[in-house]
């Protein structure tokens, strides 16, 4: 098991094409330990070469909304009257920390997702 930081995209290919080849090795084994490695080794990788950029608050809360059913109408107590939820989910206002802590407790949203707004 020759197993060190991956450094480049050769070196990524290589563990992704080796974990593929290691995935099904049973608990326990030598081969299930340079599985795991390798995978805490390519998710270093990623991180730094491929970050995943904050979500997005507006599309967490259509995608929210998609997932329960929700119309535009079912926000309101969250988030006020007809008129600011519409600009809400068109980006022509802010949420308030209010709004987000509502939209946490009643949707289930990640807190972490909302604190990233900046729709204006």
């Amino acid at each position: 098991m020759d197993v060190k930081i991956i450094e480049s995209e050769a070196e990524y290919a290589s563990a992704l094409k080796r974990i593929d080849q290691l995935f099904d090795a049973p608990r326990g084994t030598k081969e299930a330990g340079e599985l795991e490695l390798l995978v805490l080794l390519v998710n270093n990788y990623e991180d730094k070469h491929y970050p995943v950029p904050p979500a997005d608050p507006v599309e967490a809360i259509k995608y929210r909304m998609e997932e329960l059913g929700l119309a535009n109408k079912d926000l309101e107590p969250m988030l006020g009257d007809k008129a600011t939820v519409s600009r809400i989910l068109n980006r022509k206002r802010d949420l308030t920390a209010d709004m987000m802590r509502k939209l946490h407790r009643q949707l289930g949203i990640p807190a972490e997702v909302l604190l990233h707004t900046t729709t204006c």
